[in-house]
């Protein structure tokens, strides 16, 4: 959202508001040093400290009292136990920690160790030291919030590295770059310092969440209540929501996501039929809910229409619930029922997925379920959208440098995401401008009409670069226009680029985004020329003398710039090192989750391109994968087999030839023989439903593996 300047917001600030909240805080850290005095840290045993021993709710070592049982200190919760630096998993009682220690008690002494050098290097006023500490370095989290507790003077309590990169440029509008892990803290205290005088650290940390929350939007994901609905009035009484998987247990005993992916292939490999894709997919799923914090939602499902329930995230999120018969992995949560009801339409990838992320457009039709009340709800007092998930990213990338390249293979939805970015980005700051709706469906008349008048207002400028796009059409240049002892006449003219930075400049109040398709396509040096200097975060605003019109220019603060790139056509290394330098590089791959729970007849459309992408780069590389948008017509999966057929003859097949150079063995290895006859070179003469069922037999039974 538009920036609330520093100066209001803190004349704004309620102090007093927060004052039970300070109260609340500085009792939790005393109840924390009353369990775990200081003076006993020098020699405290490993089961006073570790997870995994046991019961750790009735035994309370200090990390469970730290992640769970303190809460109003401010929450490190979510991700795995690794970053309390040494643990037990639950699943077998041995023991995690760094490889370099011998056993669980080298890994503990040294630990210790380096816990108490943090906190006498914070008493003295080193907080930069703590970078130096090897044995703490995985656990920032824990340390930052071990900090509050013993050195409440020495830290502002803000855990999270990235929060306190969000906190120093917003205070003061510079990147925190470079800087390690408490360094940056230190950063953080020095900034608070000199702004915040008289304000206790507990404070400063209230209003800066307060005033500029890095977590603006929640996650949002559904959760199938069970088996159509099956645990729905256990979980509405309850208050949680759970999901089976139990043969890999207790997501939070692994030290990663890698280590429990392994864990879930080795449980589940005979269930799935050894199919790594459906494997993955499906272990994705359970991870999810790891990552759920306090305000997240979850939306109970029952089939592809019916919701039960939405519910908020509350407590310590997710819990590993032992004393469950089955369904053990479980989230807190709050329900409301307000918008429980049947969607307009189904959402046909729900039909075989458990967890699935849920869109800003998808959000919109969940709220119009149900006969929505006067009261307040955990549904209807939060904010209207979720910001998308792989929106999230690309928002960080322009505010960190200015300028962002979304790159990958063809289909993968580079120029779709950025529209979407640009819908969303500027129109939630567009403030009065008519037409304009940031929530509108991608493919809908409403995103059309949001696109058409963001940019008739100048707000979005959209470009395709070309072998002969030049400098004179982004930069200035001369071209003929009417005029003239001929009828023609050069002149100078301001190019797209230019034009934009003119408009900004007199509006920096809004951001100004140019959204340029194809930019490996054009000969990048050229087109930019001096502008490249500009570009740099830290030389906006500085001037550069126009060689043509010999004009000063500027690239003003507010103006952003998306280029999309098809790696099949060129990869990043053969773009120029300048170029690359400056701009934030997001690869987009093949996701076949919008397509998960969506069948074309048996074949199931996620297991298709699963398979076939795990072909190509076993025959050729991931650069020449295949993405999902060719089976998303319109926005929509393909949902008839004369479609699909149309599709893989008109588009995926030709595409497959290029890359395969017409070597007809090869594209067999892609698609079966069943498809592709190698001796005439040809795809067979199949039917629309027999094309369909080859693709079924071949890339869904036989998976990945080519024969």
């Amino acid at each position: 959202m538009r920036p609330w300047p520093l100066d209001e917001a803190v004349k704004a600030f309620d102090r007093n508001r927060f004052a039970p909240i300070l109260r609340e805080m500085e009792e939790a850290a005393e109840e924390v040093r009353r369990a775990f005095p200081w003076e006993d840290w020098p020699t405290l045993p490993l089961e006073r400290y570790a997870l995994g021993q046991g019961d750790s709710a009735k035994t309370q070592p200090y990390c469970y009292v730290l992640e769970f049982g303190s809460q109003a200190l401010g929450s490190i919760a979510g991700g795995s136990s690794m970053k309390h630096l040494v643990y037990a998993r639950s699943q077998d009682g041995s023991w995690w920690h760094d490889a370099r220690y011998a056993d669980e008690q080298e890994a503990w002494h040294a630990v210790r160790a380096g816990i108490v050098s943090a906190v006498t290097a914070a008493r003295e006023g080193r907080l930069a030291d703590l970078d130096s500490i090897d044995a703490i370095r995985s656990g920032p989290a824990l340390i930052s919030k071990t900090l509050r507790v013993y050195v409440p003077e020495g830290s502002v309590p803000i855990y999270g590295t990235d929060h306190a990169r969000h906190f120093i440029q917003r205070l003061t509008g510079q990147p925190a770059s470079g800087l390690e892990r408490f360094a940056l803290r230190a950063r953080l205290k020095e900034v608070v310092d000199e702004r915040f005088a008289g304000w206790s650290y507990d404070l400063v940390a209230e209003f800066l969440y307060w005033w500029a929350d890095p977590n603006r939007t929640q996650q949002i994901v559904k959760i199938a209540a069970g088996e159509g609905g099956s645990l729905w009035e256990e979980c509405r009484a309850g208050g949680f929501i759970a999901v089976g998987w139990d043969g890999a247990p207790d997501l939070r005993s692994y030290a990663d996501k890698d280590e429990f992916l392994a864990a879930f292939a080795r449980a589940y490999a005979d269930e799935y039929n050894g199919h790594k894709p459906k494997i993955t997919a499906k272990a994705n799923e359970v991870w999810k809910l790891l990552s759920l914090c306090p305000g997240d939602l979850v939306v109970a499902n029952r089939g592809t229409s019916e919701i039960l329930g939405i519910g908020r995230v509350k407590g310590d999120g997710y819990v590993w619930r032992e004393d469950r018969a089955a369904f053990r992995h479980t989230v807190e949560v709050e329900w409301d029922e307000t918008h429980a009801g049947r969607l307009e339409e189904p959402e046909r990838s729900w039909a075989t997925v458990t967890v699935k992320d849920v869109s800003a457009q998808l959000w919109a039709r969940i709220r119009r379920t149900g006969q929505p009340t006067e009261t307040p709800s955990a549904a209807s007092t939060v904010a209207a959208q979720p910001l998308d998930a792989d929106l999230r990213p690309l928002a960080d990338a322009l505010q960190r440098r200015g300028q962002a390249v979304l790159f990958g293979p063809p289909g993968t939805g580079k120029t779709y995401t950025a529209l979407r970015f640009a819908a969303r980005w500027l129109g939630e700051l567009a403030g009065e401008l008519p037409g304009v709706d940031p929530y509108a469906e991608p493919g809908t008349p409403a995103f059309g009409r949001t696109l058409d008048a963001l940019t008739a207002a100048g707000r979005l400028t959209t470009v395709t670069f070309h072998p002969s796009y030049g400098y004179e059409d982004f930069v200035e240049g001369f071209r003929p226009v009417k005029g003239g002892p001929g009828g023609l006449l050069l002149d100078l003219t301001d190019g797209v680029f230019k034009r934009v930075c003119a408009t900004a400049a007199d509006d920096p109040s809004h951001p100004y985004l140019v959204v340029v398709d194809e930019l490996n396509r054009g000969n990048l040096p050229k087109i930019f020329g001096e502008l490249i200097t500009l570009l740099e975060k830290d030389k906006r605003g500085h001037p550069v003398l126009l060689p043509l019109s010999q004009t000063q220019f500027r690239v003003p603060d507010n103006v952003y710039l998306i280029g999309t790139m098809n790696t099949a056509d060129r990869s990043v290394r053969m773009l120029d090192a300048a170029i690359r330098r400056r701009f934030a590089f997001l690869e987009l791959l093949p996701d076949s989750s919008p397509l998960q729970g969506c069948h074309v007849e048996q074949l199931h459309l996620a297991d298709l391109l699963d398979s076939l992408n795990q072909r190509i780069r076993a025959h050729l590389d991931r650069e020449k994968q295949i993405g999902q948008a060719f089976l998303l017509p319109n926005g929509a999966p393909v949902d008839s087999a004369a479609e699909l057929a149309a599709i893989v003859r008109g588009e995926i097949m030709p595409l497959l030839q290029e890359y395969a150079y017409d070597d007809y063995s090869l594209l067999a290895a892609f698609l079966g023989e069943a498809l592709v006859d190698p001796e005439t070179h040809a795809l067979r003469d199949l039917s629309d439903e027999g094309l369909t069922t080859a693709l079924y037999t071949e890339l869904q039974l036989k998976g990945g593996a080519a024969q």
